[in-house]
């Protein structure tokens, strides 16, 4: 705990809290699985000074870290992707990187795919920056989820539930501490070799229950079990687990609506103030007017038809390939407006987000955004 200030008790926070939070939000498991996002460089269990948020690691934004006395970095890319061959320290960039990180006591962490596939994330910031009304995913991941449904004595019910729910049960979309609850009665008949919570054994005997139901996510399932076990009365818990088909809390891109349709000339002039680009490529679209929009962060080619499928005048993305233009071409509006200039954004909600658990914590740490460009494409304007 830091010295008393002006009566307010300030409270020490530690990396592994802020890795926690974040991958509260955006899991790792969701992550695509050639990616390597997590800690980077490091440890988690640094004492925190300050914070300091980056699309990508740079020399300048270590300087700026230090500047700020910063001493962990979160960057949207990781820094570590590739399995590292060597570490050379007089001719490799990243290298060098990672031996000033070391030096200097920072801690580098990554949330990159995880981040781009979680609500509230990249896409979905892009979005807010474009104005777009009711958001969502424009492509749900395939299901990552089960139901778990466990019978317990009534008694016994809001205990079980709340071990669940601290374990990381009952999250659909934006709520917490989802359940069902059916009233039912229970019966058995324990052996001569059982122990019984309830009743005698070798006597048949009838419980009032509760049939829980609760979706977890396919990640969390042991930990959700062992929560369950160690709270439940039962020595042998009856329950169940069902994998599920539905669309799940996680997915790919976003689409929404503009409160106004715009015409396609005064669309891309709002694309430009928006997102501050002055130059960016684009196919025509065969519609006159702009409503419903799909976004992507960074490079979203893949996501092309699913935006045509979902009826979207307009496609708004990065790393876009010349033949992906032709084949869009009478189908949509498709704009590839950078990758670095689709993505920064997503700094944003990332800081709003750990501003606001560092202030519920009671913790005085500062979040900064490097305020510099990592951005190393150059237009040419002749």
């Amino acid at each position: 705990m830091h010295p008393e200030i002006i009566g307010v008790h300030f409270f020490c926070m530690i990396c592994k809290e802020i890795i926690k939070y974040i991958e509260e939000w955006a899991p790792k498991e969701i992550a695509w699985q050639k990616d390597n996002v997590g800690l980077q460089i490091g440890t988690a269990d640094r004492k925190l000074k300050n914070i300091l948020l980056c699309l990508e690691l740079t020399n300048e934004v270590i300087d700026d870290a230090i500047k700020k006395s910063c001493n962990f970095i979160i960057s949207h890319h990781p820094l570590l992707f590739s399995s590292l061959k060597k570490i050379d320290l007089q001719n490799d960039k990243n290298s060098k990187l990672i031996e000033r990180l070391i030096k200097k006591d920072i801690t580098l962490y990554s949330a990159h795919t995880n981040l781009d596939f979680t609500r509230g994330g990249v896409s979905f910031e892009l979005a807010k920056v474009l104005k777009l009304k009711n958001i969502d995913f424009l492509t749900h991941a395939k299901s990552n989820q089960y139901k778990l449904v466990v019978f317990v004595p009534s008694t016994f019910t809001e205990k079980v539930s709340d071990a669940i729910f601290e374990a990381g049960g009952g999250v659909i979309g934006e709520y917490k501490r989802c359940s069902f609850r059916t009233n039912g009665t229970g019966t058995f008949r324990g052996s001569e070799r059982a122990n019984p919570t309830v009743g005698k054994k070798g006597q048949d005997e009838k419980v009032e229950e509760v049939r829980l139901e609760v979706v977890i996510d396919s990640w969390k399932v042991k930990k959700v079990l062992s929560a369950l076990f160690k709270v439940h009365p039962y020595k042998e818990a009856a329950y169940d687990i069902y994998p599920l088909e539905n669309s799940g809390n996680y997915g790919s891109g976003a689409i929404g609506e503009l409160e106004n349709s715009y015409s396609k000339v005064e669309f891309l002039k709002f694309i430009s103030g928006q997102l501050k680009v002055k130059n960016f490529r684009y196919v025509e679209s065969p519609k006159n007017k702009i409503k419903k929009v799909a976004v992507c962060g960074g490079a979203g080619s893949a996501l092309i038809q699913e935006a045509i499928n979902a009826n979207a005048d307009a496609f708004i993305t990065a790393d876009i390939k010349y033949h992906s233009f032709h084949d869009a071409i009478g189908k949509i509006l498709l704009v590839d407006a950078g990758h670095y200039e689709t993505e920064i954004h997503s700094l944003n909600e990332l800081k709003r987000r750990l501003s606001n658990y560092a202030g519920i914590n009671n913790s005085n740490i500062k979040i900064f955004k490097y305020n510099g460009s990592t951005n190393p494409i150059i237009f040419y304007n002749n």
